[in-house]
């Protein structure tokens, strides 16, 4: 069982646990929110590339329209917040946006 996290505060405050698993974890089909995360070599930190949501983790990351600035900004981590509802997805996705100026989400 995966023991890493993070944690990420949004705009509004809230704060959202993600588990943080290797690039090449193949998931569940369940609904998520998702960052894409670049381990910091020299410190345990990482830089958090993209924020996303999708109601399949099992099947975001095959041809991700993002991937090439993934590629670019070398991910090598996703960290995941499982969350069923569509609507919350939205909503945390947004307000962690709100918060976090990302390489590739803009």
């Amino acid at each position: 069982m995966n023991k890493e996290s993070v944690t990420l505060t949004g705009s509004s405050g809230s704060t959202y646990r993600f588990a943080v698993y290797p690039w090449s974890t193949n998931f569940n089909p369940v609904g998520a929110v998702y960052a894409i995360l670049r381990k910091e070599f020299s410190s345990s930190n990482y830089t958090i590339l993209y924020i996303g949501q999708t109601g399949d983790l099992s099947d975001r990351f095959n041809g991700h329209h993002k991937q090439h600035c993934f590629d670019k900004h070398r991910k090598t981590h996703i960290g995941v917040h499982v969350e069923r509802s569509e609507s919350r997805r939205l909503a945390i996705e947004s307000d962690l946006l709100c918060y976090y100026k990302t390489a590739c989400n803009f």
